[in-house]
């Protein structure tokens, strides 16, 4: 396996930090998967590596901040095998493909102490889809590091065009306003979203050329991208609707 690879679909999920404590799981259709919520509960996801070529089986990752630590000791070219007690895996023990003898050993956790990301009761109707280009990932990217204590970004529709504004208040307020494209828009109310989660979730996507942000009116927004083989999808709640 590739570790740049392994990487990336680790950052897909993680997001700095925070998701961590995921299942892996590897299927025999020869796809590396897992679905995961943030802390906060306002971000919802799922990623997925295809073309991995690795034993049916699913892994307790606990303490994604430890795996990445130990992925850095090694070269780019791994082998990947299990320790495995009463055909559960306990160990993960990672080794450079080459005869260099460099290993790091990741204790595996039981699959009952991972929690599970819910899944969606019910998706409504996404009537505003919002064209995210390479353009748009990178202002809003930088955008949100030059706010860096601004916790939401807002989507406006005013007069049919629709921005993503970081930092908006209806008061005088340092803001960041990128107007966007969009295929349908029917938003009617403005719609406020962690802006710090969304930037991570564009960073770890960011070679990704175009995507489609879905919004809905009830305060659900859905983001897809499709690049190499990496299938990663996010659902955000708006933070109104927080608990």
């Amino acid at each position: 396996m590739n570790k740049s690879t392994l990487n990336r679909f680790i950052q897909k999920y993680n997001l700095s930090g925070n998701a961590e404590q995921v299942k892996w799981s590897f299927n025999g259709d020869k796809t590396l998967s897992t679905r995961f919520i943030t802390g906060d509960k306002s971000l919802l996801g799922s990623v997925k590596l295809q073309q991995v070529d690795f034993d049916d089986v699913d892994l307790g990752v606990y303490d994604t901040a430890t795996l990445k630590s130990l992925l850095a000791v090694l070269d780019d070219d791994i082998d990947i095998s299990l320790t495995k007690l009463d055909e559960r895996a306990i160990n993960m023990i990672v080794k450079n493909k080459t005869n260099s003898g460099v290993s790091v050993n990741y204790t595996l956790s039981d699959l009952s102490v991972i929690p599970d990301a819910p899944a969606l009761k019910k998706v409504p109707h996404f009537g505003t889809e919002i064209n995210i280009t390479t353009d748009v990932i990178d202002k809003f990217i930088k955008g949100k590091s030059a706010l860096q204590d601004t916790e939401r970004f807002t989507i406006i529709n005013k007069d049919g065009q629709c921005s993503l504004v970081i930092g908006y208040s209806a008061t005088n307020t340092n803001r960041v306003s990128i107007p966007v494209s969009t295929s349908t828009c029917e938003l009617v109310d403005n719609l406020s979203f962690n802006a710090d989660l969304f930037k991570e979730v564009l960073v770890a996507n960011r070679e990704c050329r175009t995507a489609t942000l879905k919004v809905a009116s009830e305060g659900l927004a859905k983001i897809v991208f499709n690049v190499d083989n990496f299938v990663s999808e996010y659902f955000m709640v708006s933070m109104e609707d927080v608990d």
